[in-house]
């Protein structure tokens, strides 16, 4: 693919680390959240961690939209889907998150439940054209990256006046997080975290574009640093936060600049208005309760509402007792705290969500991260 070779050059990265290894001061330490699930894969998978001093510490924030959906929310699929008749159609990484007490979308359709994985909301809404006796409903998750397209669907299901199509909706917003990672004093309680900075995400900020940011840099003192996914974006943007954090600035600076616009996608976001509006509270899981963080359909495209179609209860249920998922998406522990990590909990048998999808923390730390932390164990003895 053009135009990714060149943003994986080693030699490149060597030289950007030794920048960040003059300018970081040895005096101080710098705590760096990657709030993004891909930015938190990018760093395992290519070791960006092995390539910083001592001092930096980076740690993973609640940016990956399968780890941070309550279990109350995954047992409404659950229960959805034992519908007699009814197709529940949902991205592949949702069907292999567990409840508490091990139950998955992907168990019950092998127990028989009409469970679908897609690729898209697009092949969610030709389920139900080809499916006109069954009610199709279509899980839909993600950040401001993925609820363009949903609104999309919602749009064209009215259109189309399909009348067994419905979406229950999960969307979550990037900058509500940010803020109660920040501000919440329930955050606070659950483990004091001490962050400088932030890196901002990729594909969100294609869409909101940079300035919603700057609330956190003026109001917190916190600078960000919005970054592609590839290596040298991630190193290039902790060497600007270095830089920020250095000379006392709290700034938005865009590393992205070939995707990202100050306003973002002018046109998905007025797509996204007019079909979502704000929840008054939505759970994270790992958060708890944050308000206005999350998205609901609006009164005119109600009849595509699964929520209101099948009056879905709200549910709150707590995390496996085992699984630290929580304390490591507020970024107050990391994945080999856990005492089940890699060996109770694997990408195979997952415990937790953020074993589940790639940009989970857990799973990113398991496939690339594992051997580093045997090696220095050993090196230790």
């Amino acid at each position: 693919m053009k135009y990714i070779d060149e943003f994986r050059d080693g030699a490149l990265a060597q030289k950007i680390a030794a920048n960040i290894a003059i300018e970081a001061n040895q005096a101080r330490s710098y705590h760096l959240m990657e709030f993004c699930g891909g930015h938190t894969h990018a760093i395992s998978r290519y070791g960006i961690v092995d390539l910083l001093p001592d001092n930096i510490h980076m740690i993973h924030g609640p940016g990956c939209p399968v780890c941070v959906l309550p279990i109350g929310r995954v047992e409404n699929a659950i229960q959805l889907a034992q519908i007699p008749g009814l197709i529940l159609c949902s991205y592949g990484d949702m069907l292999r998150i567990p409840t508490a007490n091990g139950v998955s979308l992907l168990k019950i359709k092998a127990q028989g439940a009409d469970v679908r994985m897609v690729y898209s909301s697009a092949d969610a809404i030709k389920i139900a054209q080809n499916n006109p006796q069954h009610q199709v409903v279509f899980l839909a998750i993600g950040f401001e990256t993925t609820t363009p397209p949903t609104a999309v669907v919602i749009k064209q299901a009215q259109a189309m006046d399909l009348t067994n199509f419905s979406v229950f909706c999960n969307h979550v917003l990037t900058p509500s997080a940010i803020s109660h990672i920040l501000q919440s004093p329930e955050v606070r309680q659950l483990g004091l975290l001490p962050l400088d900075g932030f890196i901002g995400p990729a594909h969100v900020s294609t869409v909101i574009g940079s300035q919603p940011y700057e609330y956190f840099a003026e109001e917190f003192q916190k600078p960000v640093v919005i970054a592609g996914f590839e290596p040298l974006d991630v190193m290039q943007a902790i060497l600007m936060l270095i830089r920020q954090l250095n000379e006392g600035r709290a700034e938005v600076e865009n590393e992205f600049s070939r995707a990202v616009l100050p306003t973002g996608n002018m046109k998905a976001q007025l797509l996204v208005a007019e079909v979502f509006e704000l929840r008054r509270i939505f759970e994270w899981r790992g958060l708890g309760l944050v308000p206005y963080s999350a998205l609901k359909i609006k009164s005119s495209y109600a009849e595509f509402d699964a929520e209101k179609r099948f009056q879905i209860p709200e549910l709150s249920i707590a995390d496996n007792k085992a699984c630290e998922c929580g304390a490591i998406l507020r970024g107050v522990k990391r994945p080999q705290d856990c005492k089940i990590f890699g060996t109770v909990c694997t990408p195979e048998n997952p415990i937790g969500s953020c074993m589940v999808s790639s940009e989970g923390a857990c799973a990113a730390h398991y496939s690339y991260g594992r051997l580093r932390d045997n090696n220095t164990t050993m090196q230790k003895n």
